[in-house]
């Protein structure tokens, strides 16, 4: 498989053009491709059209909120694996509740810490990895499986 194949895809969502040249700045310390969108709609049709191994999301956005974009790809078997980290300025527990219901993975407080981004992502961008190889071992082992029952059904019982 190429190299290029395997660079992780992070999508960084906010509305606020300084806080996503900010957090892209950032994300250059680590071996990532970097994708961005402006709103929770446009992060919708990020995700369709790149299926990002993770999402960094802001909360508080116009059109549609970070909640409502993580209710939606949580929701959703295609993309409920993608990990989403919630960036946020909000710091009262309902908010932070509301932000587990709606199924997000981890959280970031604003101002962000560059040390704290990159220790987050990292983890999150591995276990995305592992879970990722996880899934493809099973879906071999299961095709194996099958293809063992099927040559013994195949097979004349031995005389």
């Amino acid at each position: 498989m190429p190299e290029q194949d395997q660079t992780p895809i992070v999508l960084v969502v906010d509305d606020n053009i300084q806080n996503l040249e900010l957090l892209q700045v950032y994300l250059e310390d680590i071996d990532c491709r970097i994708i961005t969108a402006q709103d929770g709609l446009e992060a919708l049709e990020m995700v369709a059209e790149h299926r990002p191994d993770l999402i960094l999301l802001d909360i508080m956005m116009p059109r549609m909120s970070g909640f409502e974009v993580c209710e939606r790809l949580k929701g959703d078997p295609a993309t409920d694996d993608i990990p989403i980290i919630m960036v946020t300025a909000l710091s009262e527990f309902g908010d932070i509740e509301r932000g587990i219901s709606a199924g997000t993975d981890d959280f970031i407080s604003k101002p962000v810490n560059k040390l704290e981004l990159l220790t987050r992502v990292k983890t999150m961008l591995k276990l995305k990895h592992l879970s990722d190889r996880l899934e493809r071992t099973l879906a071999y082992l299961s095709e194996i499986e099958k293809q063992a029952q099927h040559g013994q059904c195949d097979q004349e019982p031995p005389q």
